[in-house]
């Protein structure tokens, strides 16, 4: 398993063990369905089994990984229907926490998130994938957060997490309109302090991909099951 963690751990030498995990993840260094071994982990990030494990189980709670067996993590393959109710919950969520930003942002955290679209354009232009889609969910929590409602923040947050492999996944393909294009759009509603304006550019930001996300769900939904019935039939032909 080689994962390129090396650049995330020689930057984050201060962090701990599940704070740099949760990166890679966020980053699209996992890919839906790879088999993440502690051991391995461990080698790379130049620490003992039992902080990855720990860290490996926290994620698990959080949905971010999935616990086949006591030594078989996985990042989560999401179904359809698992995709479309996390869709749904972002658009209203995500929506709410738009209009609500758009009422109580102050100057200095809106100069914030015009860094983090500029930065997040910097790293498209020079084809970052990883610095780009840290710069993406940065700009999204941090929406979020302006809407002074923490709970809220938590929530998008533990969406993000089960999804941010799979959007690491399409993000590539996207253009870069489709990638930033309504994030200028939400900072000119915040601007203006538009509150239904800044809900409805958040809004088509989740949905400008769905298409492309969704025929990305289904494929791996089809090989996913196509995967599971072939093990299942190697294990009843080895018990005959």
């Amino acid at each position: 398993m080689n994962h390129q963690l090396d650049s995330l751990v020689h930057v984050n030498l201060g962090k701990s063990v599940y704070a740099m995990l949760r990166e890679a993840l966020a980053a699209g260094r996992f890919q839906p369905n790879d088999r993440l071994r502690i051991r391995e982990l461990a080698l790379q990030l130049g620490t003992s089994v039992t902080p990855v494990r720990d860290a490996m189980l926290q994620l698990v709670q959080e949905e971010a990984l999935v616990l086949r067996s006591p030594r078989d993590f996985r990042v989560p393959v999401l179904s359809v229907a698992r995709y479309l109710e996390i869709r749904a919950l972002r658009l209203e969520l995500e929506g709410l926490g738009a209009f609500e930003a758009a009422q109580r942002i102050d100057d200095a955290t809106l100069a914030d998130l015009e860094c983090l679209l500029q930065a997040n354009e910097e790293a498209i232009a020079r084809h970052d994938l990883a610095a780009a889609l840290q710069c993406n969910q940065a700009f999204h929590l941090g929406l979020a957060q302006a809407a002074g409602m923490p709970t809220l923040k938590r929530f998008v947050d533990h969406l993000w997490m089960q999804t941010a492999p799979l959007i690491a996944a399409g993000y590539a393909s996207f253009s870069p309109d489709m990638r930033v294009g309504h994030h200028h759009a939400i900072i000119s509603a915040l601007r203006q302090r538009d509150g239904a304006a800044a809900r409805r550019a958040i809004e088509q930001d989740i949905l400008d991909g769905g298409t492309q996300m969704l025929a990305y769900v289904m494929r791996q939904e089809r090989i996913h099951a196509g995967t599971s019935e072939q093990e299942q039939n190697e294990e009843e032909h080895d018990a005959h």
